[in-house]
């Protein structure tokens, strides 16, 4: 700590922007805290090490040429960090007060945390439908993703019938992308038009094996071990029918996970990310950073992420050592 009672650098969130964070600052000495979080539903399956803790295999990231689990590959992230000295508090911040100096991070739990700069690291979760057998095939790696870029590859997916829910740009980039390696790929949309861009729904549409089924709802999906099927429900009719699949990827969009940041007096985008107006990762606040998906609503990778926590690690560092706070 600079002072009695006040860390250097706390970290709030963990996954791969976190992490690197961590090893940065830890090895530059600024004695990293972590606060990770703890397990929840929110309504899908929120872990500490963010979204790679839901990706049975990882093969795009370099230095893994054979690939990696996700859990796995976090687990390696963590030891790393904690190598260099980071300490990891499995806790939540439920609010930040950003006004005072030091600042003031509340846990959960009711303690007060003191910090003279922080790293705001804790991701956007993936918008689920809510149904049970989504949730429990997307945890344990049966076919259900809600990454086509990251997952859409694997070669458990390859020459398969390939289904995507949603209906705006991301849902279109996402179908476009698996139309490389699926047999078939099906759009499924609740309505009887699509949101995205006329540019993305030709680019989708003009590809051979691209299909769109309009007014069609995921009411459950099918399956023990992996997907086989899904039940869609007409919308307008209220028919049900069965439609078979290897994989099922749902693109309805990603929250950030700044609901505790509210009333913290950071900015925001207009979709609820962090707010970063410059190429560093610092915020309209002195003293406060963001880094990984919070504040990337673009590309969503977990290369990308890592890059952002390295940024905001020196970034920390070299805020710290203007004020002769190291």
């Amino acid at each position: 700590m600079a002072e009695s009672g006040v860390h250097k650098l706390v970290i709030i969130g963990s996954g791969p922007a976190g992490w690197t964070a961590a090893i940065y600052g830890a090895r530059a000495q600024l004695g990293p805290v972590c606060y990770v979080g703890v397990p929840k539903q929110d309504p899908g399956p929120v872990l500490p090490g963010g979204q790679l803790m839901l990706t049975t295999e990882v093969e795009n990231y370099p230095g893994f040429p054979k690939g990696v689990e996700g859990p796995e590959m976090m687990s390696l992230f963590q030891a790393q960090a904690e190598r260099f000295g980071t300490r990891i508090v499995g806790e939540d911040i439920a609010r930040c007060d950003f006004s005072k100096r030091p600042f003031e991070l509340h846990t959960a739990g009711g303690e007060v945390v003191r910090a003279h700069a922080v790293i705001v690291a804790t991701g956007a979760t993936a918008n689920w439908l809510g149904l049970e057998n989504e949730l429990r095939l997307a945890t344990s790696g049966g076919g259900v993703s809600a990454c086509a870029v990251c997952d859409g590859a694997l070669p458990a997916f390859r020459g398969k019938p390939l289904a995507v829910v949603g209906g705006g740009d991301t849902a279109m980039e996402e179908a476009t992308y698996l139309t490389k390696f699926a047999s078939t790929v099906y759009v499924l949309h609740r309505r009887d038009q699509l949101r995205a861009s006329r540019i993305m729904q030709e680019r989708f549409l003009s590809k051979p094996n691209a299909k769109v089924l309009w007014n069609k709802v995921v009411v459950d999906v099918l399956g023990e071990q992996t997907i086989r099927a899904v039940l869609l429900e007409d919308t307008v009719t209220g028919e049900r029918s069965e439609l078979e699949v290897g994989g099922l990827f749902v693109a309805i969009g990603h929250t950030p996970a700044t609901r505790f940041l509210r009333d913290s007096g950071l900015e925001f985008d207009d979709a609820g990310y962090v707010l970063l107006r410059s190429r560093s990762s610092a915020t309209n606040l002195d003293g406060v950073f963001a880094a990984g998906d919070v504040a990337d609503a673009r590309y969503r990778q977990a290369v990308t992420a890592a890059g952002m926590g390295c940024q905001a690690a020196l970034d920390a560092e070299h805020w710290l050592n203007a004020r002769g706070l190291v």
